[in-house]
Order: structure tokens, then sequence, then C-alpha cells
């Protein structure tokens, strides 16, 4: 699958910070990579830690293919993008056309 993934912890806090974006802007990211990392990160702290709370999403920054899972509303970098939990688990939206034969 390419290089390891790093996770990356933050440097520091801001408590009540308002403004977090709450979905990525799709018009500036590949989405499948952004959707794909954000699943890799997830999968693997769910494999990591079994018996954890579930968080509230993954913070995503594909320039360095490195990301953190959060429990709150996270503060961005601005080579960063937040992926909520409900779409990293959603299976595609779209029906998938099968051939009958």
């Amino acid at each position: 699958m390419g290089e390891p993934i790093t996770f990356a912890t933050p440097s520091f806090e801001i408590s009540g910070a308002a403004g977090s974006p709450t979905t990525p802007r799709w018009d500036r990211v590949d989405s499948r990579e952004l959707i794909r990392l954000a699943r890799h990160i997830y999968f693997c702290y769910l494999s990591d830690t079994p018996s954890a709370p579930d968080p509230i999403g993954v913070v995503v920054d594909l320039d360095h293919q490195e990301g953190r899972v959060v429990f709150d509303s996270p503060v961005l970098l601005p080579e960063e993008d937040f992926v909520r939990l409900e779409l990293i688990r959603a299976r595609g939206a779209r029906p998938r056309n099968r051939w009958k034969g």
C-alpha cells in the first residue's frame, strides 16, 4: 500500500475554537484519496485500540499522507481537512450495477 502512515499529534489545543469546517472543500481535494486515507487512519486506530470510544472523525493532511482521529471539533491547519465519521463508515451511496447473467 506504499509508505507507512504516520499519526500526527497536535502540538497544542485551542479550547472552544469556533469556525472549524465540518466537511472538506471538495473542490480542492481528490475526494477518493482523502476518504481512502481517512478510512485507513480510522481502521488503524480501531485495530490498535479496539475498546476505545468512537471519534467524531479524522483530520487528514493529504500532502504528507498523515492524519489523526479526533474526539472534539478540530481546529485545522490550512493543509488539513476534516472527514466526519459518518462519511468514513458510509458505503457507496450510488447503487452498483451488477451484471446478472
